[in-house]
């Protein structure tokens, strides 16, 4: 918890140089709130390396929700991708940092308020949206999200796995057709439980199966 609190700080005030005199490492913070979701805030961290930590609080679920599985609030390290952890810091550096009033404020649906923050030897910045007037911060947020979307599956296969077996088979097709379609992104960092999912002989083949095909996805 002690390192998610620091980072964030970080990444909201302006970078300070270590005490061996050494550039800040740069840092990405995505702030997500929506009070009538569940979770109703995360906070996702990544590094230039695309390790990162991640953070959900499930806040009060809407009694009017779906019947989707709701998770226990998340607090772990993710590791994505060096390449999708490439093309995040790339956007930040080509839109300055997030140094604009990026908030479209036209007459569009409440997504969800997203905060961007940088910070690291070249500057820092942040912008907040719903629905951002910028393409490219607009893209990134949704990708940013599509994580997010992967490692809450990630929390509802581990809580199905132990509680609900068969309730893995619907989860994991829904995660396939998520990861088709772009809801999902970064399969490979739930590979952990995907892991799990395929060596058990106790779930149904075809969540096996599906479980395999997610982690051949993943090494993409």
């Amino acid at each position: 918890m002690g390192i998610l609190l620091v980072l964030f700080v970080a990444a909201v005030v302006p970078p300070v140089r270590a005490q061996d005199g050494s550039a800040p490492k740069a840092v990405l913070v995505t702030d997500f709130s929506y009070p009538d979701a569940s979770p109703s805030h995360w906070t996702l961290i990544l590094h230039r390396d695309g390790s990162g930590h991640f953070r959900s609080d499930r806040g009060k679920r809407p009694a009017t929700d779906s019947e989707e599985l709701d998770v226990p609030n998340q607090d772990r390290d993710v590791q994505v991708s060096a390449e999708f952890a490439d093309r995040v810091f790339q956007v930040a550096r080509r839109e300055n940092w997030f140094n604009e009033q990026c908030e479209s404020r036209l007459k569009v649906a409440f997504q969800g308020w997203k905060k961007l923050s940088y910070v690291g030897p070249e500057g820092h910045g942040s912008c907040t949206f719903n629905y951002s007037k910028n393409a490219q911060i607009q893209a990134l947020g949704d990708q940013l999200i599509g994580v997010t979307q992967t490692l809450l599956e990630g929390a509802r296969l581990e809580t199905l796995l132990q509680h609900d077996p068969l309730g893995l088979d619907k989860e994991t097709e829904f995660l396939m057709e998520a990861a088709k379609d772009g809801r999902a992104q970064q399969v490979g960092a739930i590979k952990e439980i995907l892991e799990r999912l395929e060596g058990d002989s106790g779930v149904l083949e075809r969540v096996r199966k599906r479980a395999r095909i997610l982690l051949e996805q993943g090494e993409r």
